[in-house]
């Protein structure tokens, strides 16, 4: 089968929905909430329009937030189709594709898997039976009470082997997928809306969700806000994007973020907002330190200046004698130029990424994989020769990343290499959705500042601190997650999440 043609377990009509077949979801599996996904969705409402290419469109602009697989759902006359695949938006789609996918509404997906599966199956969006006709799915963020949902919708233990195996893919997709199902056989049924407010009470945990029957589009978001998730207008209907900038791409205009524990829902009467939960904000900081596009704006706030003022935050509180500032492309890049601004210390590129390597699918040898960064990054010898730099990144997780390049910097010339971070030791695992390595790999859990330094090689090593970090948002703290930093989690994460050394 031609991967550019729809796969047959993905097509839905009324009345003829499926999806493809698999595996009961196993315990271990579900104990770490299947896959961790830093995802992004988008959907559309607009009759008359090409709404998939606007889609289409919208993945592309979200393309940073997962390079796995990409997908897409239509809606026209009463059926719904699904066309997903492996690979980049460009790659899974093209021109003819595209113009199969007609309808007045769409959603769709892109993924980066973090410990599920990286397979079609678990590719999204994903199709299910409900009592009163079909839904079409994508999902941003993790559950983390995905094992008593599960056991609920009858995807774990001695439930329905027709529930069981009634989707693919071990993920909190995949359940949501199956509770939304509903009772097929009630004689009353309650609609998608309020069958779909009732679950999103029971979900614990991260989600920005954009979702579809034959009918009606929605969208829902966690009480915290966690992962965001913006409404805007086009023309002739209205969008929704986990980013500004995907908003932008399209040609909408900004309406307003879709707020913590609201569900909205769009169709020929226009935009209706309920509240499903009490509201308790706390968006996710990493969004503005590294995970968003520079050219978003949440709660708000310009993501790139709020990188370029923790920058300028870390230039302040760690200045250092140096000849160049330069970034480590491209997530590096705002904060150095604010470092920079700052210290009065030229700024430079002196490293050149390769924009063409990604997440790949071909596993390179032991030789090559031992080259690591070089893969993706290359020093400019001319640039750097003889200079003592300030290199500026995002983050240290384990610290793999900042060691070959030290070295590699090193190596091409540089007198002195300086590492400054533009946010606080990661030394807290993310159960929202962000792929971090477990406690026992983070090397901030374990090491002194001064000790981290002496495992990269660098001369000297400088965070941003947490209230710098928070102040660069310019969003309350009390409205943020900073878990990864402190520990301190705003939805409940099972003990056993810990136990297993996630």
């Amino acid at each position: 089968m031609s991967a550019r043609s729809p796969r047959p377990s993905e097509y839905g009509t009324l009345g003829d929905v499926r999806c493809g077949e698999g595996q009961p979801l196993a315990n271990s599996e579900i104990n770490r909430s299947g896959a961790r996904d830093e995802c992004g969705v988008f959907g559309v409402w607009a009759p008359g329009e090409e709404v998939a290419r606007l889609t289409y469109f919208g993945l592309y602009a979200l393309q940073h937030r997962g390079q796995e697989s990409a997908g897409i759902a239509t809606c026209d006359d009463g059926a719904i189709l699904v066309y997903k695949d492996m690979g980049l938006v460009s790659q899974v789609f093209d021109d003819g594709t595209l113009s199969s996918l007609s309808g007045h509404m769409a959603i769709g997906h892109v993924r980066y898997s973090t410990t599920g599966a990286s397979s079609w199956e678990n590719a999204q969006p994903t199709l299910g039976p409900t009592a009163t006709g079909t839904v079409a799915l994508a999902h941003n963020g993790n559950l983390t009470n995905t094992l008593a949902l599960a056991e609920r919708a009858g995807l774990h233990g001695d439930g329905d082997q027709r529930h069981r195996a009634s989707c693919a893919s071990p993920t909190d997709t995949a359940v949501l997928t199956a509770l939304l199902r509903g009772d097929l056989s009630a004689e009353n049924p309650p609609n998608l809306a309020d069958k779909a407010q009732e679950v999103l009470r029971e979900l614990h945990g991260a989600f920005s969700l954009v979702f579809m029957d034959e009918h009606t589009l929605y969208a829902a978001r966690d009480r915290h806000g966690l992962r965001p998730l913006v409404l805007g207008r086009l023309d002739n209907g209205w969008a929704i994007a986990s980013e500004t900038a995907a908003l932008d791409i399209v040609g909408a205009t900004f309406a307003r973020e879709i707020e913590p524990g609201e569900f909205i829902t769009i169709d020929h009467d226009g935009v209706r907002s309920t509240r499903f939960a009490e509201p308790a904000p706390a968006g996710c900081i990493f969004e503005y330190v590294y995970l968003a596009r520079p050219d978003t704006r949440i709660g708000g706030t310009s993501v790139m200046a709020a990188r370029t003022d923790m920058g300028r935050a870390l230039a302040r509180a760690h200045p250092v004698e140096a000849d160049l500032v330069i970034p480590t492309p491209d997530s590096g890049t705002p904060a150095a130029i604010g470092y920079a601004h700052e210290s009065g210390i030229p700024f430079a590129q002196g490293l050149v990424k390769n924009a063409y390597v990604g997440r790949t699918f071909i596993q390179p040898t032991q030789t090559i994989r031992q080259l690591g960064i070089r893969l993706k990054l290359n020093p400019l010898r001319e640039v750097i020769g003889g200079k003592r730099l300030v290199v500026v990144d995002d983050s240290i997780v384990r610290g793999n990343t900042q060691r070959a390049l030290v070295r590699m910097l090193r190596e091409a010339g540089a007198s002195e290499v300086h590492v400054r971070i533009s946010s606080p030791p990661v030394k807290w695992p993310c159960f929202y959705g962000i792929d971090f390595a477990s406690r026992a790999e983070l090397i901030a859990n374990g090491l002194s500042v001064e000790q981290i330094r002496e495992n990269i090689g660098a001369d000297s090593l400088g965070y941003v601190s947490l209230d710098d970090m928070v102040y660069a948002t310019q969003i309350p703290a009390t409205q943020l997650c900073t878990a990864c930093f402190t520990g301190n989690y705003p939805a409940s994460v099972p003990s056993d999440f810990f136990d297993k050394g996630a």
